[in-house]
């Protein structure tokens, strides 16, 4: 096919995409626990048959201990052309406050060319991307093709870890493509080269047997909640920079966003600063950041007058590419047992680790991709990093060291992913997905 031939079966595709879109992300596939897993086995299900309509003839659920189904495809590739793995999942973070979205988060809306609702850029952008590239083939396909589209990425996704380290023969490729990610602003074409990895806990303060009236024992019994406030602000100092020893600022040897962006994007409040210190790109792609995602205490709406006996905070860790989230997560443990007041208990459950990446840029397949981003946006793509995490990238480098992992998508940093209000910009998908489908063919002529 030729790329005006490629554009053009694209933008044909494009007003059926988006309805069954629409219908994927009206799905409300949370794959956390105490969310109920019928909505994610209905993703899943959607998902395969978009699979199967896109002409691989190999499709189906794998299971995968512990975790949802992957959905899996495949078809052979041509004699002599290389085999891409293409990846995405179709799980969600949950909406949370339904009063903070201007449209409900799962009856997803269109407006002015952008569909608002959870999950519409994060990750099922990711997946039409890559259902609409394919399609744009009818089937024959100028590379072999790998397909898996996680079912748990955003709560546990090491799972699909272990999976591929049991069962490498199935995801075994010269090139990955990893729909996760996204430009800086819409049209801005990027490559993200950078993945800050991660460590996310549950740390728990007990003080008292039970709860107790606070006009009869406040003043003298130590309230676990206080000690929890107390313990988490030792984490930063007045500046924002984290005080943890053993977390060092690192440096990204690139270019970032500039404080005006940056403020703008994030809706940082007039008058309020940022934190933290280094380059906005030191900060986001290449340093630790800790953040307090969950507290476990009773609400202003639902509080009585009681010392609390026990408080639960959930954790979160960046970890830059060349950190190891392990260490990272047992030096801010220590650094919170330490930082604990009055001998109060404190204890550490669920966690989750994922490592970070960091790319090498020259080879065969981002120069392919180089001319296809160049073609689809009208611009050559430039380096980012992404302080988000993906587990399964750092498994993919080590299972298939000579393998090039490709990192773009349809999400921009104003798509309010694990925000309210997440939304997609659809020429953005448009282009992305042609962007892809041109990267595919230039990939197999090489």
């Amino acid at each position: 096919m030729t790329p005006e031939q490629i554009e053009s079966a694209v933008a044909a595709e494009m007003p059926r995409a988006v309805e069954q879109l629409m219908r994927l992300v009206a799905i409300p596939s949370v794959a956390f626990p105490g969310h109920p897993e019928e909505p994610v086995r209905a993703a899943a299900a959607m998902t395969e048959e978009l699979l199967r309509g896109v002409g691989l003839p190999h499709v189906r659920q794998i299971p995968v201990e512990g975790s949802f189904p992957a959905v899996y495809g495949e078809a052979p590739a041509p004699p002599g052309a290389p085999t891409v793995l293409l990846y995405a999942h179709y799980d969600v973070q949950p909406a949370g406050d339904p009063a903070l979205w201007r449209t409900p988060p799962f009856e997803p809306t269109l407006i002015d060319g952008q569909l608002y609702g959870r999950g519409a850029a994060d990750d099922k952008s990711g997946i039409f991307a890559h259902i609409l590239a394919l399609r744009s083939f009818q089937g024959r396909f100028p590379v072999g093709i790998k397909v898996v589209f996680e079912g748990q990425e955003e709560y546990a996704g090491e799972r699909l870890e272990a999976f591929v380290e049991k069962n490498p023969d199935l995801f075994r490729a010269d090139a990955i493509v990893v729909a996760d990610t996204g430009n800086p602003s819409v049209g801005d074409a990027a490559v993200t080269t950078s993945l800050r990895g991660l460590a996310a806990f549950t740390v728990e303060v007990r003080s008292l047997k039970e709860s107790l009236h606070s006009g009869s024992f406040g003043g003298a019994a130590p309230d676990a909640l206080g000690a929890l406030i107390r313990i988490l602000a030792s984490l930063h100092d007045d500046n924002g920079d984290i005080r943890v020893p053993g977390l060092p600022r690192g440096i990204f040897l690139g270019g970032g966003p500039s404080e005006e962006e940056f403020r703008a994007t994030a809706g940082v409040l007039d008058g309020v600063s940022l934190v933290g210190s280094g380059s906005l790109a030191d900060r986001l792609w290449a340093s630790y950041a800790i953040t307090v995602t969950g507290l476990d205490v009773p609400t202003v709406q639902g509080a009585i007058n009681a010392v609390q006996s026990v408080a639960r905070a959930r954790v979160t860790v960046r970890v830059p590419p060349g950190g190891d989230p392990a260490t990272a997560a047992d030096d801010v443990v220590d650094h919170l047992r330490r930082a604990a007041p009055w001998g109060v208990e404190v204890s550490v459950t669920d966690q989750v680790l994922g490592s970070g990446y960091l790319a090498d840029t020259g080879g065969r397949a981002r120069a392919a991709l180089n001319r296809a981003m160049e073609r689809a946006f009208g611009r050559a793509p430039r380096d980012i990093g992404a302080g988000g995490s993906i587990p399964l990238v750092a498994t993919l480098i080590k299972q298939f060291p000579a393998a090039e992992i490709l990192l773009f998508g349809a999400e921009d940093d104003g798509a309010s992913i694990h925000a309210p209000n997440e939304r997609l910009v659809l020429d953005e998908l448009y282009r992305v997905a042609t962007a892809e489908a041109l990267f595919l063919a230039d990939f197999g002529n090489l």
